[in-house]
């Protein structure tokens, strides 16, 4: 499966990340352990919401769909 997911941080609640991975425990993992410079800053994190695919490229879409100005607006207004 390709997850993609939604990020909060725990000490800041109005910073999100959003990502793409094929093990959502590992991935979450490394974001709080600062492997990732994009999320070091704001960890620890925990998952917001996530979203199961059983195509990458359509869960890759779906992930830059999310980055984007309306995809971010979408997110805001429905989780």
């Amino acid at each position: 499966m390709y997850y993609v997911y939604i990020l909060q941080s725990i000490n800041n609640p109005d910073s999100f990340y959003i990502g793409f991975t094929t093990d959502l425990k590992q991935r979450l993992a490394e974001h709080n352990s600062g492997k990732s410079i994009h999320t070091n800053k704001y960890r620890p994190w925990q998952i917001k919401n996530y979203f199961a695919f059983g195509d990458e490229q359509k869960a890759k879409d779906f992930e830059s769909y999310l980055k984007t100005h309306s995809g971010r607006k979408f997110c805001k207004n429905h989780f």
